[in-house]
């Protein structure tokens, strides 16, 4: 970190001189560009005209930064990373850098949207900290760049992406070779927590605030959310849509209300599915308003999704359906099940399927787990 040499008092008419010595710029609230939050509050000073501290002040001794670009439902399974740090660093600033920052919990100090001036931000910093994420090329490559004392997860060496050490080597070659990954017995969070040096201890995900919108919705009768989507890339995923309709009228039998999830691509779909059902389709919603939606459900049915994502960061119960990754990466903290075809699909981490093994995944034994979780 470049070091002042400013030596005169800052003039405060009428009030004050402060020496650049006594702004506190260490602290958690100092901006540096703009009065920090407890100036605009309530006027605090870092040293009042007493000499009294700023009872805000909150050191931190530490500069840590997260890459963890990703897509939303990617950047939501990783926040558990933020409750260890707390732990274990609880005097550090935390940075990250990512494509989704409207979904970073606030106990972030510093969010970063990936940008062009958010590179020369972190490239011009020198971190305690970096942790990157991100097995990706563009990830890797800001991580090279950046100065830090100590960096974790993956960078870049010969424009290849490689591991910053042996604590990154299982998480690395798992995504190589597919025999190795079918291997694995290990959920992501606790490859991740690896890779950074920590063990994980079941750490929840923490969500993003959110607005508690109002909804029509039974009160007396517990809803199940159908997420009927998996993202126009990632096909081999779908589960057919008499499937859907299937479940729903069961689910209505059984005195449940089903409620159709899913985003604009699965707008049309969701009305036909919730007409021929009968079941509750409300709409597609931005993502603050998706969240509040989701909240209202007693469970959640779904292929690995964002909705999934945002399921198990709102401690829902859910029904995990699982055709082309390991089961083992999936975290359900004790709260739901995960349903595969009886026969291993050939189309491991294929966004394609030729076979739709989807389609084996049946009906019956999905309205049982849901009743199994929901008794």
């Amino acid at each position: 970190m470049v070091k002042s040499n400013l030596k005169s008092n800052l003039s405060l008419p009428g009030r004050m001189k402060i020496a650049f010595k006594d702004i506190k710029i260490d602290c958690r609230q100092f901006k540096g560009d703009i009065p920090c939050k407890p100036h605009k509050q309530d006027g605090a000073h870092c040293i009042d005209e007493y000499g009294v501290v700023c009872k805000h002040y909150d050191p931190t001794n530490k500069k840590v930064l997260i890459i963890k670009l990703g897509a939303i439902g990617d950047v939501i399974r990783t926040t558990p990373i933020l409750r260890k740090l707390k732990t274990v660093e609880p005097d550090s600033e935390i940075w990250w850098l990512t494509l989704s920052p409207e979904v970073i919990p606030k106990i972030v100090d510093v969010i970063l949207p990936f940008s062009v001036q958010s590179l020369a931000v972190v490239q011009a910093f020198k971190f305690d900290l970096v942790f990157n994420l991100d097995k990706d090329k563009d990830a890797c490559a800001i991580c090279s760049t950046i100065p830090a004392q100590t960096k974790k997860g993956f960078t870049m060496s010969n424009g290849k992406c490689i591991p910053c050490d042996a604590l990154a080597h299982h998480k690395y070659i798992t995504g190589l070779f597919d025999d190795i990954s079918k291997s694995n017995n290990k959920s992501y969070q606790q490859e991740i927590f690896e890779m950074c040096g920590y063990e994980f201890t079941s750490e929840e995900y923490i969500m993003p605030e959110f607005e508690n919108y109002s909804w029509k919705l039974p009160r007396k009768k517990k809803i199940v959310g159908l997420n009927t989507g998996c993202g126009g890339r990632w096909t081999s995923r779908l589960w057919p849509e008499k499937n859907w309709i299937m479940l729903a009228r069961r689910l209505i039998k059984a005195g449940f209300v089903p409620l159709f999830l899913g985003g604009e691509q699965e707008h049309k779909k969701n009305l036909m599915l919730a007409k021929q059902s009968g079941g509750l389709y409300l709409g597609h919603f931005p993502l603050q308003q998706f969240m509040s939606e989701v909240n209202h459900c007693d469970l959640v049915v779904t292929a690995v999704t964002m909705a999934m994502h945002i399921a198990i960061g709102l401690r829902k119960k859910v029904v995990l359906f699982n055709n082309i990754f390991n089961k083992n990466e999936f975290e359900l903290y004790g709260r739901g099940e995960i349903i595969e075809p009886e026969f291993e699909c050939d189309c491991y981490y294929s966004p394609e399927c030729a076979n739709n093994c989807m389609q084996y995944i049946t009906v019956e034994r999905t309205f049982n787990t849901v009743l199994s979780l929901l008794k």
